[in-house]
This record gives C-alpha cells, sequence and structure tokens, in this order.
C-alpha cells in the first residue's frame, strides 16, 4: 500500500516542477534500491495532483479574461 506523502511544504507550482525534475534525476540513477523508486514514484504522485490542484484553482490571468470572449467565439464557429 502507498505512503501518504506529505506535500504541504510545497506552496507552488514552481516548487512542485523543480522536486520532479529532482526525483526524474534521482530515479535515474542506477544504484537506487527498488524501496527508494517506489517511495519516490509515490511522492511524484502526490505532487502531481497536488500541480493539478493549483492549475485548477489558479486565476484566469488579465491577458487570458480579455481572450476568453474571443476563444469562445471561434470555439462556436467551429461548431457550427
Amino acid at each position: 500500500m502507498a505512503r501518504r506523502v506529505d506535500t504541504s511544504s510545497y506552496t507552488t507550482f514552481g516548487q512542485i516542477t523543480d522536486r520532479l525534475d529532482q526525483i526524474v534525476t534521482e530515479v535515474k540513477r542506477k544504484d537506487l534500491s527498488l524501496e527508494s523508486s517506489l517511495d519516490l514514484f509515490d511522492e511524484a504522485i502526490a505532487l502531481g495532483s497536488k500541480a493539478v490542484d493549483f492549475v485548477d484553482t489558479a486565476p484566469v490571468a488579465p491577458e487570458e479574461a480579455v481572450l476568453e470572449p474571443v476563444i469562445q467565439e471561434a470555439k462556436d464557429a467551429e461548431e457550427q
């Protein structure tokens, strides 16, 4: 059973992606044990879930808000 990973210390999307990059580097090591690999896998999954939460709850940037009607209009035109 996967252990619960504490991701509370990661408060930004950038911190998460930096840690995921570190995990990728670590799992490429040939001397890494299976147990350590599985622990890193569990951590990566937890961090990925937290990253998705960040993206889902991120406010829309002003530039995106201006473009939303244009994008919607283009989508509507494609559907016709």
